[in-house]
């Protein structure tokens, strides 16, 4: 049993590529929690792709001891969060179940769009923050500017902020004290009935589901009967353990602890993030205020390329599903594509990091069709439908307006690219809500619709200022728009797999851009083919593939004009009859290149 003063509970928080997970490995290190010759870079990263992208995409957590300087030893409990804005509430959940977080700030680059979303995490939940300047040992940095800027843009007193190389190691130990002195012990009595917050769970093949679990008040000993208070469901008590990172059984967890206990439960979704666990003999009084379910905000079909693998996809679906309960699916068809699902993502890169797990974790190879956003279509008789593919849009003449989702969005970027940042979201149809500076850089917020966003919004961005923006959004709400659902026939034949919702003004030129891209990825038949943009019956916009010829005069030599007249009228003939009966075959790849729309 620890005394709670000597628990400290914190996270790291900071924009991407700041060094987070490298100051965890650091500490990890320094303590001596993993021996030498265990110890592997991003320590806390287990996924492949969390290795090879170099990002966090689950919140990991790991415990800590750490003889500090006035003699005693402290248990430290850390929560490395990712960075990135699809994964912003990983980083909302892990911040309420400690007390303090260390703000990295990179030296050489200064505070970020996402620094800031993080650090109103940290406050909104009533955190001590430490900042810590980090890669002070690169040639481009400097600490003092980055400390003003600190203090200018978030408002945090940056006077004794810790510079250290997470890298190297200098100034690791600094940082260790400045835990335990600097930031606060957990509250919490052992008398009390049991109250824990369930932070996560995931899926372990031989374990079943594991459950992440932040003790406010009380004790769970191994072999209780505990209930989760939202779902009613009671469990009992299987293993407990804490995480150093690899599982070390405990015989119980008592108040301010983190660790872990499984209890026979089946799927992820029967454990709801940020339940509050009781005894099922003796309940606390009231639950914990728990948080919002993530809500997917994009959706995007996954077809297989080869329509005999739709049973392995959906089992690798539903294998991920057990592990991530913000990702939802569920079945659809399609005339061109054939079975597949349609899925739920936070975001972009959410949607790529599912997609290339899918790939390489079961081996399969998928079609992603172009994202869309959830629309609410309200229709004449007063009720409202959330469309999910635009593919299922209702007959217009029963639609009274449509309504998308807008983003509020803040973009950091240096002042020389300001005007093209400012371009670039005008023509997306934002609006500009404020524009402030802090020191060189401008910071710009902006409102812009969510569907002119998830397309290529981030690669323009970074495009346009060379890679020094940054950029992070929250959803606002929604907003009414003319909005029309736009659909491609390729040799007047719809292709479902390729329409999508666009604002009414820009139709004509995302139509003409769809078509010319068409043109140039759907090889020749032998008869020509029209592809048309149309907006209900109306074509907005044509291109016409030219027909493969075969010379059919060739063997005419001399003699009347007539004779070849009559062949080419021949051909001809038998070219109308072929594009009415000529089937096109577009393919694969085609349709992955049509659906990354540039420009």
């Amino acid at each position: 049993m620890t005394e709670l003063s000597r628990i400290r509970n914190f996270s790291i928080v900071a924009h991407i590529d700041h060094g987070k997970s490298t100051l965890a490995d650091r500490l990890i290190q320094l303590t001596g929690t993993v021996a030498e010759r265990d110890m592997k870079e991003q320590m806390l990263d287990a996924m492949d792709i969390e290795r090879e992208r170099g990002i966090t995409i689950k919140a990991n957590t790991v415990r800590i001891e750490y003889p500090a300087k006035d003699g005693h030893t402290y248990i430290l409990n850390l929560i490395d969060t990712p960075g990135h804005v699809d994964f912003a509430y990983e980083v909302s959940r892990s911040m309420r179940a400690v007390e303090g977080s260390l703000l990295v700030v990179d030296a050489s680059q200064g505070v970020e769009a996402q620094t800031l979303a993080n650090v109103y995490h940290a406050l909104d939940a009533d955190h001590e923050i430490v900042p810590v300047l980090n890669k002070i040992d690169l040639p481009a940095a400097e600490p003092d500017r980055v400390k003003e800027q600190i203090e200018d843009v978030i408002g945090l007193d940056a006077s004794d902020a810790i510079r250290i190389s997470a890298k190297s190691g200098l100034g690791i130990p600094d940082v260790l004290e400045a835990i335990v002195n600097r930031l606060p012990p957990p509250k919490g009595e052992r008398d009390k009935p049991l109250k824990a917050m369930l932070v996560d769970s995931w899926y372990d093949a031989y374990l079943g589901v594991v459950v992440l679990i932040r003790v406010m008040d009380g004790i769970i000993r191994k072999g209780d009967k505990i209930k989760m208070m939202q779902t009613g469901a009671t469990y009992g008590v299987d293993k407990l353990a804490v995480l150093k990172p690899q599982m070390v059984d405990i015989p119980e967890l008592g108040p301010g602890e983190i660790g872990i206990f499984t209890g026979s439960i089946k799927q992820v979704r029967d454990t709801r993030v940020g339940d509050t666990i009781t005894h099922e003999k003796k309940p606390c009084a009231a639950p914990l205020p728990g948080f919002k379910p993530a809500q997917p905000v994009v959706f995007c079909g996954l077809f297989p390329v080869d329509a005999a693998d739709f049973d392995d996809l959906r089992t690798a679906i539903e294998k991920l599903a057990l592990n991530d309960a913000s990702f939802t699916y569920e079945m659809e068809t399609s005339a061109a594509l054939g079975f597949g699902f349609r899925c739920g993502f936070l975001g972009l890169l959410h949607l790529e990091v599912v997609r290339d797990r899918l790939e390489r974790e079961y081996d399969l190879e998928l079609i992603t069709t172009a994202p869309s956003v959830v629309y609410h279509v309200h229709m004449r008789d007063g009720s409202m439908i959330e469309l999910h593919n635009p593919a299922d849009m209702p007959d217009l003449t029963h639609v009274e307006h449509i309504e998308e989702p807008r983003i509020r969005a803040t973009i950091m970027v240096p002042d020389e690219f300001l005007g093209d940042v400012l371009k670039l979201c005008q023509d997306r149809r934002g609006i500009q809500e404020e524009l402030t500076y802090a020191g060189s850089r401008a910071m710009v917020v902006y409102d812009l619709p969510l569907n002119e966003v998830v397309f290529d919004f981030y690669d323009r961005l970074k495009s346009v200022t060379k890679g020094y923006a940054s950029f992070d959004y929250a959803i606002t709400g929604y907003r009414q728009d003319h909005l029309v659902k736009m659909t491609v026939l390729v040799n007047e034949e719809p292709v479902d797999a390729l329409s999508m919702m666009v604002h009414r003004d820009r139709a004509e030129l995302r139509g003409r851009m769809m078509c010319e891209k068409l043109k140039e990825l759907i090889p020749r038949h032998m008869f020509k083919i029209p592809i048309q943009a149309a907006i209900g019956g109306r074509v907005i916009a044509r291109e016409t593939l030219a027909a493969l010829r075969k010379d059919v005069t060739a063997k005419c030599y001399g003699g009347d004009v007539t004779r070849k007249k009559k062949l080419l009228e021949k051909q001809k003939a038998g070219k109308k009859k072929m594009r009415q009966f000529g089937k096109v075959e577009i393919p694969q790849q085609a349709f992955i290149n049509a659906l990354k729309m540039d420009g």
